[in-house]
């Protein structure tokens, strides 16, 4: 039967895997399952694509989807917002730093944990363990004579895991709306929706031909944040636009699984595995330290320090009303000096040869 699909156009393959995926969301959110519409998709399409079925995302749908994100997010920034943010900017660089440091130690455990071993030098489990940016890590990794493959296997592993067991372990804690944020626009306006989409879909694409990196969340957060944050209220954003923004993201994770994905290099994996269920333990206790010096909730802190992806935790935030414009402070700092700094940091410790 898989054989068979996959002789399948590849557009009607994508059309079919969406199917699946939105109906995967509709059950989630019959069942109350947190983030229905991305946790559903995410896991009938890793599950599918682990089983063999030629389900297939694209990456202008995933691009989609982190643009509605991202403008959801944005138009959280209003004024007032704008000057929560700056008052918690100290523990927003504790963030960025904690998040180098326990990226760099889960490095060195990688790298003796699998010293010896064929493909896996320093760059490997250097770029492996960095939270934050996947394709960026995998592109560095590569540039430093890394193994791509099993970079690009270990961000899926820690993302997949992350954004599972973090809404569920909230929601089964009762950690729900505790830290509210209202958007700035309430109402969808038609002719100002057009004009909001215009504008971001303009500012992710100016980022995108500058090659920064997500170009999708960070322009279109940047254009609605810069709006909102002036005065300027032009739309909300469409419930269902959020919905399949959630759908899209969901599919682009999931599909990155394969059949082979579970055979390769499955002490990897594990090891992988084991090290970012520490790395959630390790964040909930930075977290709750963190929250009791700066003042905020330690829910916010934790999605805002955990070792997820900024579209994952940010729509976590914000279906779970815990602190969306922090959170999102946290997540897009951090991955902008995680992408900026990896690469430098990495050649500064192996010439001092603590890299092994």
């Amino acid at each position: 039967m898989a054989s068979a699909l996959s002789s399948l156009p590849r557009p009607v393959r994508i059309v079919a895997t969406l199917v699946l995926a939105g109906l995967a969301g509709w059950a989630c959110e019959r069942l109350g399952t947190p983030l229905p519409w991305m946790i559903g998709p995410l896991l009938v399409t890793a599950a599918g694509c682990v089983a063999g079925l030629p389900l297939a995302g694209s990456t202008v749908l995933r691009s989609a989807g982190h643009w509605a994100i991202g403008t959801a997010l944005g138009l959280y920034f209003t004024p007032q917002v704008v000057g929560v943010v700056l008052h918690h900017a100290a523990g927003i660089v504790a963030g960025i730093v904690w998040a180098l440091a326990l990226g760099l130690a889960f490095g060195l455990v990688l790298a003796r944990l699998h010293r010896g071993r064929p493909g896996l030098n320093a760059a490997t489990t250097y770029f492996a363990s960095a939270i934050g940016g996947a394709s960026e890590m995998a592109m560095l990794a590569e540039r430093h004579g890394g193994r791509v493959d099993l970079v690009a296997s270990a961000h899926s592993v820690r993302i997949l895991l992350v954004v599972i067991l973090l809404p569920f372990g909230f929601q089964a804690l009762g950690l729900r709306g505790l830290d509210p944020f209202v958007p700035g626009p309430a109402v969808v306006h038609g002719a100002g929706l057009a004009l909001l989409i215009a504008l971001t879909c303009a500012g992710s694409l100016l980022l995108q031909h500058l090659g920064k990196p997500t170009p999708w969340v960070l322009g279109s957060l940047a254009v609605a944040a810069t709006l909102t944050a002036s005065g300027v209220e032009l739309s909300a954003l469409p419930t269902w636009m959020t919905h399949l923004g959630q759908v899209f993201i969901g599919v682009a994770l999931g599909t990155r699984f394969s059949p082979d994905f579970v055979r390769t290099a499955p002490r990897w994996l594990a090891s992988v595995a084991v090290g970012t269920l520490a790395m959630i333990v390790l964040c909930a206790g930075f977290a709750w330290v963190l929250a009791r010096w700066v003042g905020l909730h330690p829910a916010t802190v934790m999605l805002g320090t955990s070792p997820g992806g900024i579209a994952e935790m940010c729509i976590t935030a914000k279906v779970l009303q815990l602190g969306v414009p922090i959170v999102t402070a946290f997540h897009v700092t951090r991955m902008a000096a995680v992408v900026l700094l990896s690469g430098p940091l990495f050649g500064w410790l192996s010439r001092r040869g603590w890299l092994g």
